[in-house]
């Protein structure tokens, strides 16, 4: 099936016969790279499904609105991750512990997971990044794992490109250095 492109999405979202089959094109061809996004932010498969249908509604709500000063793609991650940030956030304050508690309970919840499916190294993986700062873990996941240009994450960031190269690097070394020491 041919990927749809973004210009042909918003044209088609513009008119009101058409609205629904753009939307449905538009969650085809973004759905699982948003999934993924959150997941990794989240960990949990049921948190993240419910993230990314906020997402969703969220984008129907406001598309009419989009302006195109981004591109469709980074103006839904910035959305997606933005709920990611409020879904953490709340949880840590419902429960009244620090963001590092909400990491660890991040890491049980990935060691429990019956949708986990990666190998011993992934889950090192996956639990090293945990370790990090928020904001280092979700640009981390952005440039490693969904391999987005620093300028389209500063986009969704809203942070300077040097900022965010600064703070992969220092994110890399981070894991690099767990990696090593947990061996």
């Amino acid at each position: 099936m041919k990927q749809v492109e973004d210009a042909e999405i918003l044209q088609k979202f513009g008119i009101e016969k058409t609205r629904n089959e753009a939307f449905n094109l538009l969650i085809t061809k973004y759905q699982q790279k948003i999934y993924w996004h959150v997941r990794r932010l989240v960990i949990d498969h049921d948190d993240a499904d419910d993230l990314v249908q906020e997402t969703f509604v969220k984008v129907w709500k406001n598309l009419a609105n989009f302006r195109s000063d981004s591109q469709l793609y980074t103006w839904i991650y910035r959305i997606a991750t933005n709920e990611s940030i409020t879904f953490l956030n709340k949880k840590k304050l419902k429960n009244n512990i620090s963001l590092d508690d909400v990491s660890s309970e991040l890491a049980d919840s990935l060691a429990s997971s019956s949708y986990f499916d990666g190998d011993k190294a992934q889950r090192k993986l996956q639990e090293a990044i945990l370790t990090l700062p928020e904001k280092q873990r979700i640009i981390f996941n952005m440039k490693y794992f969904d391999d987005m240009k620093y300028d389209e994450i500063s986009e969704v960031l809203g942070t300077s490109v040097g900022a965010l190269k600064a703070s992969f690097h220092i994110a890399v070394k981070k894991i690099e250095s767990i990696l090593i020491n947990n061996d």
